[in-house]
């Protein structure tokens, strides 16, 4: 009577399906998320196991040898459905989960607005969102997924570009009253919020738009873009908002466009993953819908 070889775990035989179809040790285990070494080490296993050599190993390639083919040929379709059973099985209370990352401006202005979309499209998918932080560049580790703002396509990240950041100069209509501009100068009281993260715009925007700014204005600093938004909507002072985050302003005339002119910064909207979550479907799902709500944000 034949006995049954209880060393062979589903787990080396996924990551060998996993191996032999895309031809590489590396690309399996970011689809799998192990690292390139734990797959090797679980092949090996399986290799002991059944006493034959699935791979050919080259410096930069591998390749099945004729066991390793007949192998994958009566393993994968029992993955399958194995895979397609557990998923007829699967309870509907099971939920997939999502954590992203957003700045706060852009959470309020653009994202959550269009977020019931999302859920309908993707009711399975239970969302949490962060938005404490206003910091551009970066992709906090605790998130699955980023919106956020780059100079220029981050290198170590997955990402796809959105749209590119456009300043608006904007106030209350009280203060687009007072303004009075001679020449080619603004000779009325102009006071200046400026956002901490760009404490040069303004002078940007004086080049771009051939207007000179009063000499030595009052300024406002202020570290989040709500803020920014807020002190200009209360007359404060002029202020360079997010064109595309700022409709809903404009549109109820709690903001104006104070001249024609704007500044299009170097900067842009990404959305951003690590390459470890390359190929989790709720990361692809979010992708997809982001690429599809903000991609013709511009």
């Amino acid at each position: 009577m034949a006995t049954t070889n209880r060393n062979i775990s589903l787990r080396e035989l996924r990551a060998f399906c996993a191996a032999a179809e895309n031809e590489s040790f590396r690309v399996a285990a970011d689809q799998l998320f192990l690292t390139a070494s734990a797959v090797s080490h679980q092949i090996k296993n399986l290799e002991n196991e059944l006493g034959k050599k699935l791979f050919e190993r080259g410096n930069r390639s591998i390749s099945l040898t004729a066991d390793g083919e007949m192998l994958y040929a009566d393993i994968y379709p029992l993955i399958q459905q194995f895979d397609e059973v557990a998923q007829r099985h699967r309870t509907s209370e099971h939920r997939a989960s999502l954590r992203i990352s957003v700045q706060p401006f852009f959470a309020s202005e653009l994202f959550v607005p269009r977020l019931p979309r999302f859920r309908t499209q993707h009711p399975d998918i239970d969302i949490t969102v962060d938005t404490s932080d206003e910091s551009s560049e970066k992709h906090p580790a605790s998130a699955d997924v980023s919106i956020r703002v780059f100079k220029s396509p981050p290198s170590k990240l997955e990402h796809d570009r959105l749209f590119p950041l456009r300043l608006a100069p904007a106030g209350s209509p009280e203060f687009y009253d007072g303004i009075k501009v001679v020449g080619n100068r603004i000779v009325s009281d102009f006071p200046l919020i400026i956002h901490e993260s760009r404490p040069r715009a303004w002078r940007e925007w004086q080049r771009a738009s051939g207007l000179s700014l009063p000499r030595d204005p009052a300024t406002m600093r202020l570290d989040s873009m709500i803020a920014v938004a807020r002190a200009a909507e209360r007359g404060l002072g002029a202020a360079l908002i997010p064109v595309q985050l700022s409709e809903s302003w404009f549109q109820s005339s709690s903001l104006v466009h104070l001249f024609d002119t704007e500044l299009t910064t170097d900067d842009a909207y990404y959305i951003v993953y690590d390459q470890a979550q390359k190929n989790l479907d709720t990361v692809q799902r979010f992708r997809t819908w982001a690429l599809q709500e903000f991609g013709t944000a511009a």
